[in-house]
């Protein structure tokens, strides 16, 4: 399947997308799903992998790893690895989640990340993750709108307007309906929230629980030109999106043929690391081992010893596509002063001085050629010298595994909200240099 010939389809795609996928084990999911529809076919850790040429995804909690290892691939062909996320700032269903006072029913959660506290308040929220039941199967539950984070009012708090204060354990307490704790049971009616299953589930035998909280305000375009992109997880679902999408082109396209620039075509990655937004280190996260225990596993169906594993890493590139800042018309004091992009200005080139983005020359020049190929314009980010400067899994992937790599995304307004805001075109464009990218011969 081609891309998306226009932005216009890409973003609505994209909104089906984050729409399925409150939380990352539903991204992972849903990706998953989409790369099955394609044709490409799901693997097991747990079992022996007797494949090398052809199109295979891995889903590790909520993180999913795809790829296409092309015909005349060999022990030491390189990797093009797109990396990107699935978590987002939020928050997480505590231990005895059921509680509340005054005739109020609450739910007990702790933040997740980095989110915008005040973004959450007063919208109609859902909770959303994975149920582990006590004999190890899996659930994912959704509840649609159920909770709330309400505001004081205005006439409690008159100087409210000269600046909000949210404690985190006193403020942050969402409720979800009336009544006495004692008679409710948050998880029962997680229970019974649970997806793509015909039989009840126990709330009994509920184990453990990886539960989120995320908006449930449908994706919209707007604008004076219909030129904005407002939906709740943004980062990063905008660059997985665009992963996915653009991994199921390039294998429709691909014949097995040489790279796009000459040479072996290359085996494009996929690599939708989970818990980015707390530091990626977790068995699904990119300090993690789950990609370089993936590319082992290619490696060792293509019998590569390990020198030639090594050749094939030193081949390989890392584009790491996480969201950036775009600048803001009220608070241009906070940017760069010269280099300011702007939505639908094109995806950026994200670039720190202290490596806490992995670009460097190199990259940013394979990125320029990878722009001019695909006809996408790019721009560049840098911090101001005074904000401190976020990160990536960028650096973590270089540093694990030696992969040359450089830092890109989508820009965004209201990072970390609970509903971001990017240029409709910016997506649509980030995909189409990963389709690119995932056919081209990496710079030596």
């Amino acid at each position: 399947m081609p891309l998306h010939s226009s932005a216009a389809e890409h973003i609505r795609d994209l909104g089906e997308y984050v729409s399925a996928s409150p939380s990352s084990f539903h991204a992972a999911q849903e990706g998953a799903r989409r790369l099955a529809a394609a044709g490409f076919t799901g693997l097991d850790e747990a079992q022996s992998w007797d494949a090398a040429v052809g199109k295979y995804f891995v889903v590790r909690d909520g993180a999913l790893i795809a790829w296409v290892t092309p015909a005349g691939a060999g022990p030491t062909t390189g990797f093009n690895i797109l990396g990107t996320h699935t978590d987002s700032p939020s928050f997480k269903l505590k231990p005895k989640p059921t509680t509340g006072r005054l005739g109020w029913l609450q739910a007990g959660v702790e933040v997740y990340g980095g989110p915008l506290l005040n973004s959450w308040l007063d919208r109609e929220l859902q909770l959303a993750g994975r149920l582990v039941m006590l004999d190890g199967t899996q659930h994912l539950t959704a509840t649609g709108p159920l909770l709330r984070f309400p505001q004081l009012a205005i006439h409690l708090d008159r100087a409210v307007n000269e600046g909000l204060t949210l404690d985190k354990q006193q403020h942050m307490n969402p409720v979800f309906g009336l009544g006495d704790p004692g008679d409710e049971d948050l998880l029962a009616l997680l229970a019974g929230r649970v997806s793509g299953n015909g039989k009840p589930v126990d709330p009994s035998r509920i184990g453990g629980y990886d539960v989120v909280i995320a908006d449930t305000q449908a994706p919209a375009v707007f604008g004076a030109r219909s030129e904005f992109f407002a939906s709740g997880r943004l980062d990063n679902l905008s660059a997985t999106h665009a992963g996915i999408t653009a991994l199921i082109a390039h294998a429709d396209a691909s014949d097995g043929g040489p790279a796009a620039s000459g040479g072996t075509a290359p085996i494009a990655v996929l690599a939708a690391f989970d818990h980015e937004e707390i530091g990626s280190a977790s068995r699904s996260g990119a300090s993690g081992p789950v990609l370089e225990d993936v590319l082992v596993r290619i490696s060792d169906g293509l019998g590569a010893s390990v020198s030639q594993r090594r050749q094939a890493f030193s081949a390989s590139f890392c584009v790491s596509a996480d969201a950036g800042h775009a600048v803001h018309p009220n608070y241009a004091e906070r940017h760069d002063p010269v280099n300011r992009p702007v939505l639908n200005g094109g995806p950026l080139l994200k670039i720190n001085a202290n490596q806490r983005y992995a670009t460097d020359a190199a990259g940013a020049a394979f990125w320029a050629r990878l722009c001019g190929e695909a006809e996408v314009p790019f721009q560049e980010f840098v911090s101001n010298n005074v904000m401190p400067c976020g990160s990536t899994i960028g650096p973590l992937t270089a540093t694990r595994l030696g992969i040359r790599t450089v830092d890109v995304g989508v820009p965004l307004l209201s990072m970390h909200s609970a509903r971001e805001l990017c240029g409709v075109e910016d997506p649509h464009r980030l995909a189409r240099v990963t389709e690119r990218f995932f056919g081209a011969a990496a710079p030596v």
